[in-house]
């Protein structure tokens, strides 16, 4: 397991998570500290507990959104989006390779 010391709101906490999560779990806390900033610098919302609760429903609504039937994954699975992307990227990987080096910008 991994240590990932993150700030959140000036308040500091480690989280542990196997190595290969590393990477996903500090990008998920900057995405949080991002999302409860802006709503604390609006002035609208007091209160570290409440701002996290206004942030929390965000991620939820995003999460939401994507997984909704008629959103841009919609009837998709999640090892069916990975591996799509798996796909997209073995693509681009041949289409650089065909092109030759230092003719793509």
């Amino acid at each position: 397991m991994e240590r990932v010391d993150i700030s959140i709101l000036g308040r500091e906490y480690s989280l542990a998570c196997p190595a290969e999560e590393k990477a996903s779990l500090t990008a998920a806390a900057q995405h949080i500290s991002q999302l409860a900033g802006r709503i604390q610098g609006t002035g609208k919302v007091s209160g570290n507990e409440r701002i996290a609760v206004m942030a929390a429903i965000q991620v939820a609504v995003e999460l939401l959104s994507v997984r909704a039937p008629d959103g841009p994954l919609g009837g998709l699975a999640v090892g069916d989006f990975k591996r799509r992307i798996d796909d997209m990227n073995l693509m681009l990987d041949a289409a650089l390779a065909a092109s030759g080096p230092g003719k793509v910008k």
